[in-house]
């Protein structure tokens, strides 16, 4: 397990997210766990042109339903246990291996994000967990569910699944407020992470293999590098890498 320590508030873990989640002290907490967590469709099977010709891949994990049901499901117990709220991307085809959701809301892509057994699939569902920020601060009552403009794609980055930086940027300002702390246990190549530094809140990031993790961190670091003028960023630190 490593730590990288990028600003203040903003750290980045190397390992499994189970063991990582398990190693913080009882009395750790986050605002707002944010995560996109694999979605069990055998997703290196179906891309094996493109590991063999890229070595991108996990090695460390299988994209399978019994993955989804051996880690991801323990870890959003974990992040539930840990944070005022949960916000989850699961995908269509194992929604319902995780636990029954507070509220569920969708991002609905028009134009359809790929192609299901009932032609394209346009809908991605949220599942809520937890407490709304904005209603238990009385700040008003916000959309569940966001359409996805055309022009917002995944960057290219060395990653076989990245999503798209305006899709998390929603996720992030819909499911935690300023200045608060974000989560994401299933990190990947880390835009979770630069949407969080964007918005003016601090991260925690954890994600299994090395080369996503490098990614991820160069990725926030780019991010506390080049703030928006008009958001206050997470605090400048010395950077800190360690074993634990």
């Amino acid at each position: 397990m490593r730590k990288e320590v990028l600003a203040d508030g903003v750290e980045l873990f190397l390992g499994d997210c189970l063991d990582v989640l398990a190693s913080f002290p009882h009395c750790f907490r986050v605002d707002a766990v944010i995560t996109d967590p694999p979605y069990g469709v055998e997703l290196a099977a179906k891309q094996n042109k493109w590991v063999k010709n890229t070595g991108d891949g996990y090695a460390s994990t299988d994209d399978t339903p019994q993955f989804i049901t051996d880690v991801c499901v323990p870890a959003i117990r974990a992040s539930i246990a840990i944070a005022r709220n949960v916000v989850l991307t699961p995908g269509t085809r194992n929604t319902f291996a995780y636990p029954a959701p507070d509220a569920i809301g969708t991002i609905f892509n028009p134009n359809g994000a790929g192609s299901g057994k009932w032609g394209f699939e346009c809908n991605a569902p949220v599942l809520f967990y937890g407490k709304d920020p904005y209603l238990s601060k009385d700040l008003g009552r916000r959309p569940n569910s966001w359409e996805q403009p055309a022009n917002d794609y995944s960057e290219k980055n060395g990653h076989p699944c990245p999503k798209p930086l305006g899709m998390m940027r929603w996720l992030v300002a819909r499911g935690s407020l300023p200045g608060e702390t974000v989560c994401d246990p299933f990190m990947g190549s880390g835009t979770t992470g630069v949407a969080a530094i964007g918005l003016g809140r601090k991260f925690v990031g954890i994600e299994i293999e090395p080369k996503y993790f490098d990614i991820a961190c160069k990725r926030v670091q780019a991010a506390l590098d080049a703030p928006d003028m008009f958001v206050e960023a997470p605090k400048k630190a010395k950077q800190e890498a360690f074993e634990l």
